[in-house]
């Protein structure tokens, strides 16, 4: 099979790579998380005027017509320079819903604000009790004429304080974990009973919790089949973390390289430590877990569009395993070898483990999706 990429999807890659190595080189990025939102409205300009925003979506529907390679360039770049934009909440997360569940007229209206960056997504999916359950869903839907009510309060919403559109899971029927019964709704941040409050993640971005209180959304505005959503969730979900083994790369790659390069540079006993093969070696383990983990980034990647939906988890759950494992073997590495200036905040290999940390947990990790993976009888069963 041929991993090569085509003369497009280089091109996509240089771009972004030169963009992000010029906007976020490690000082400018101090001044992103300044701004008031905690990243740069004006370089999500510069993404939609790049089509960056619109790529993943069909070029009838006014994107550009990508797919999960192309996604995964991106990703890995932002990966490398610890983007803080709201590029995965919008364009994978919330992007992923509206490409799989929208109807045409919904997504005519969502995708080209999208691609032109007028308009913000976010997944509010989790709550305090489901951990990685999304089936475990205590927000309730109730039908009132021709609307919907929402009632009920979410979690760890990603990038929730500055989305314009809030996709929202709710139960309208069944018990509280039933994997039937779930809905997906359109709802507009401004709405009455909307409340949120924003605040800032470990790793530099930010997240919401969101309450809704008696929330009207009209019967229009569901994503998908109403009380059958949760395969349209879990597609997504799906197609997200192989997204996310994609950026871990990129922010792995960057703690592989800038450890070398302190190797190089830092002396002692009048020599480079990186002179010393006892170091050389740890340095190689980073790299073989790095390479381990690119590995099944591209097959994650692959399986993204599988068809199968257990096909599908069994594959992107063995990634997620290995991206887990590397990142926690190549981060503690670079901070080991750094020593004391890798652990302060001033210095930027320690903002790269926290965000590796904190991909390892998002939807699930890699202790959880072995567990999976066992239940499923290995990557092979």
């Amino acid at each position: 099979m041929d991993f090569d990429l085509n003369d497009e999807q280089r091109l996509l890659k240089d771009s972004v790579d030169k963009l992000i190595a010029t906007e976020y080189e490690f000082e400018r990025r101090k001044r992103h998380a300044a701004e008031p939102d905690g990243w740069s409205r004006a370089l999500w300009a510069k993404y939609a005027d790049l089509g960056l925003l619109g790529l993943p979506f069909a070029e009838a529907d006014g994107g550009f017509g990508g797919g999960p390679v192309e996604t995964m360039i991106v990703l890995e770049s932002f990966g490398r320079g610890l983007v803080l934009e709201p590029y995965f909440a919008t364009v994978v997360l919330g992007g992923g819903l509206v490409r799989h569940g929208a109807s045409a007229a919904q997504r005519a209206a969502l995708v080209p604000r999208i691609a032109d960056g007028s308009r913000l997504l976010a997944f509010a999916w989790m709550e305090r009790q489901s951990r990685y359950n999304p089936a475990d869903v205590k927000a309730t839907a109730r039908r009132d004429g021709g609307s919907w009510i929402l009632n009920g309060e979410k979690s760890l919403v990603l990038h929730g304080d500055v989305a314009d559109t809030i996709l929202v899971t709710a139960r309208i029927s069944g018990d509280q974990r039933d994997r039937a019964g779930i809905g997906v709704f359109i709802v507009d941040a401004s709405a009455p009973g909307v409340q949120r409050r924003g605040y800032p993640t470990q790793d530099g971005l930010r997240s919401a919790e969101i309450t809704l209180a008696d929330v009207r959304v009209d019967a229009t505005d569901t994503l998908g089949e109403p009380g059958d959503a949760l395969a349209l969730v879990d597609r997504v979900t799906d197609e997200a973390i192989a997204g996310l083994c994609a950026e871990s790369i990129g922010v792995m790659a960057a703690m592989h390289e800038i450890t070398v390069e302190y190797l190089k540079t830092r002396q002692q006993f009048g020599r480079p430590i990186g002179d010393f093969q006892a170091l050389q070696h740890r340095a190689v383990d980073m790299f073989v877990a790095l390479e381990q983990a690119r590995s099944m980034a591209i097959f994650a990647t692959m399986m993204a569009g599988e068809a199968d939906p257990a096909e599908r988890r069994r594959a992107i759950a063995a990634a997620k395993v290995q991206i887990g494992r590397s990142g926690r073997k190549v981060g503690e590495e670079a901070i080991q070898l750094h020593g004391g200036i890798g652990m302060t905040m001033e210095y930027k290999v320690g903002h790269y483990f926290k965000r590796m940390t904190m991909i390892d947990r998002r939807f699930g990790d890699a202790d959880l999706h072995l567990a999976t993976l066992a239940r499923m009888g290995g990557l092979f069963g």
